[in-house]
């Protein structure tokens, strides 16, 4: 692959297909852009559902590293993968329905903003698609560890 295309694709991917150059708020608008394909992948058996946000991550940690690198800024606020992948981790175990995909929204961003430990230590420390991604998939994991205690609750 030429190395233009390379960066051309690393780049639709990272940016979540445009959504990252929202004007405002990219990371809210990367993680509604996540719905329509959580949407998707929801149906499928959860052992599926899983590898499939696995390659997603993996995929990530190339494109955001590539993308960072040729924007030469860590973690440009247009870099939305992570968002994409973070909720669908935060949704992985979540029941159907729309208010699920509401809370689970609500709760990923709100640990993707607040960024509780080690999310913060990490996003400050581990650099290249690998610590782009991470804060994102703590954040995620802990989403949806609060969202699976509001499914036991109820």
């Amino acid at each position: 692959m030429a190395e233009q295309t390379k960066q051309l694709f690393a780049r639709l991917i990272a940016q979540g297909f445009g959504v990252g150059l929202a004007p405002w708020m990219p990371g809210t608008f990367g993680t509604l852009a996540a719905i329509p394909l959580y949407l998707l992948l929801q149906p499928l058996d959860q052992g599926l559902y899983l590898l499939l946000t696995l390659l997603f991550f993996g995929l990530g940690v190339w494109a955001c590293r590539v993308t960072s690198d040729a924007m030469g800024v860590h973690d440009h606020p247009s870099l939305v993968w992570d968002e994409v992948v973070g909720y669908l981790i935060t949704m992985a175990w979540a029941p159907a329905g729309w208010g699920w995909v509401l809370l689970g929204f609500v709760l990923f961003r709100l640990f993707d903003i607040w960024k509780p430990w080690p999310i913060r230590w990490l996003d400050r420390r581990v650099e290249g698609g690998f610590g782009i991604m991470i804060d994102d998939v703590l954040a995620g994991v802990y989403a949806a560890i609060v969202l699976a205690l509001c499914v036991v609750a109820l």
